[in-house]
């Protein structure tokens, strides 16, 4: 152990760690070839939230044969390798932009790479994608990012359907790997989806954009923390439906207007859900009757079930299931709690938690879409824990190694000073969630995009919570803030627990940097979950 820790040391000092820290990284996880365990997938696919994103939407390996001296397989010598070969699965597959730019070369080469395409990009930056099947477009033409533009195939020198994917900056060929990792996009193998990019929390219902938006628990600031702000477009309604048959969407009162447009912006979901089911209800306050099973008020709650999600709307002191601001908020703090931001299926789930019918579920997205519908400020991946899983994760995982924790710290801590940009994917600027995804990354292990997602990631079987006090370097720290006080909004690394502090990035006046974390209990949500010994791809084994 005492020469373990003389090699170790001075590599954790000069990434910044300090000493105490340090001690405790070695500490973590016994010995460093401890088994690593292959992560579970979430959701159908990771979105693509930045300028850059891998050049397939399915899912795909990345081939031993990378970039530098290669043995070829054709020419039976070894030469150097300009790119990075990756195969879709199953293939052969589309091929898309990584990034937007214009296409410089659309065709056919006499040097190997048979069918290619060159997309110029902004900064000296080229993308090539050799040896397809198929063109898909002209030269000349601008593409987006995720655009198609041709079939994975095994044209020119090739043995076999693939992508030979280069990345050239002002005409030399640089590594692949690590260019998309530090621009946000790692080629790990995992399916990106379309989603929807949402850059500005004032997208999301009626929040304010920038730093005013703080809605969360105690401790927040107006310089409140935020992350990546990615969403989803309500989904549409569709069969069966029932009320909205016959009832054609009401006017909505001024007074009930603004607190639906309050509570929406307390817990970060679109006005129009609320006034959907405001409408489906009551018709906005027009029949606030006792139903027939005893809900009550505007948005007509059980007592039962008021008591368990009440919420003090109006801040007066009080929560009455019969006050317009304390029912309506309490709605908004349900669907909350129930999952409406895990992705279009989430919205689905949280409104028949609301009512058990499907009918139901379809009446109140008509009338929100009547109402003007609206992004819900979430994940679309829909990633969540399993229901079998009692929140905590699986305790029996092993943690990750020393070595590991060290190479993530080390990284994580290198980036203090970059700025704080809501939505950034790096390399010099990011938000809370993608600083940690990217760090994590660096590693071998692929999580989701947003603080919550991660936090339901780690619960689905790739980490396990741990109680305050017992927090190690390398653990993780979810706590809500500007996405409402029933929502996780912040994540950050622990750096040294001995002093309460983390690796995180902050806030926009702030940026990247070491923080405390001691006012974590103060917050409605104060989670503490450390990752488990897992990688996409396992490499080593026990």
């Amino acid at each position: 152990m005492r020469k373990i820790a003389v090699i170790l040391l001075p590599l954790l000092l000069l990434a910044c760690i300090p000493i105490a820290a340090a001690l405790l990284v070695m500490a973590v996880a016994g010995p460093a070839a401890g088994e690593q365990l292959r992560t579970v997938a979430c959701g159908t696919g990771i979105p693509a939230t930045g300028e850059w994103r891998p050049p397939f939407t399915q899912p795909y390996t990345v081939s031993r044969r990378g970039f530098g001296r290669e043995f070829h397989p054709i020419h039976l010598r070894w030469e150097q390798h300009s790119g990075q070969d990756l195969v879709s699965q199953p293939g052969p597959g589309p091929v898309v932009a990584i990034g937007p730019g214009r296409v410089a070369f659309a065709g056919v080469s006499r040097n190997g790479y048979g069918n290619y395409v060159d997309v110029e990009h902004a900064g000296g930056v080229t993308s090539r994608y050799a040896h397809l099947a198929r063109i898909d477009v002209r030269q000349g033409r601008p593409v987006t990012a995720g655009e198609r533009l041709g079939v994975e195939g095994s044209t020119g020198t090739s043995t076999g359907n693939h992508l030979h994917l280069e990345i050239l900056v002002a005409g030399v060929a640089t590594d692949p790997v690590p260019w998309m990792l530090v621009h946000g996009a790692p080629l790990n193998g995992q399916a990106v989806t379309v989603g929807t990019t949402v850059t500005s929390a004032a997208a999301a219902g009626g929040i304010g954009a920038g730093d005013g938006a703080a809605t969360g628990g105690a401790g927040d600031s107006v310089d409140t923390v935020m992350e990546g702000g990615i969403g989803f477009e309500l989904p549409a309604p569709g069969n069966p439906r029932q009320a909205s048959l016959r009832n054609p969407p009401l006017p909505i009162p001024a007074k009930v207007k603004a607190l639906y447009q309050a509570a929406a912006a307390r817990y970060a979901i679109p006005w129009t859900l609320l006034a959907g089911i405001g409408m489906e209800e009551t018709g906005h306050g027009r029949t606030t009757a006792t139903s027939s099973a005893g809900a009550q008020g505007l948005m007509q709650f059980l007592p039962a079930t008021f008591a368990a999600v009440g919420v003090d709307g109006d801040r007066n002191g009080l929560v009455d299931i019969r006050n317009d601001a304390d029912s309506i908020t309490s709605a908004a703090n349900y669907l909350v709690r129930s999952g409406v931001t895990d992705g279009p299926d989430g919205v689905a789930k949280a409104l028949y938690a609301y009512n058990h019918a499907s009918w139901y579920v379809n009446d109140v997205l008509h009338y929100a879409h009547a109402y003007g519908g609206g992004i819900v400020l979430g994940d679309p991946t829909g990633c969540d824990a399993p229901a079998n899983n009692d929140g905590g994760g699986d305790p029996a995982l092993p943690p990750l190694t020393s070595d590991r924790v060290r190479q993530l710290l080390q990284w994580a801590g290198s980036q203090t000073g970059d700025a704080y940009v809501m939505g950034a994917n790096g390399p010099d600027a990011w938000d809370c969630s993608s600083l940690v995804q990217t760090a994590f990354a660096r590693i071998g292990i692929s999580m989701p995009r947003t603080a919550g997602a991660q936090r339901a990631w780690l619960a689905k079987g790739n980490g396990f919570r741990v109680q305050p006090g017992t927090e190690r370097p390398g653990d993780l720290i979810f706590w809500d803030s500007y996405l409402g006080p029933s929502r996780i909004g912040h994540v950050m690394l622990v750096w040294d627990p001995a002093t309460r502090t983390t690796i995180e990035a902050r806030s926009r006046s702030l940026g990247v940097g070491h923080f405390s974390y001691a006012a974590g209990p103060s917050h409605h949500i104060f989670e503490i979950w450390r990752v488990g010994n897992m990688a996409d791809q396992p490499t080593v084994t026990r």
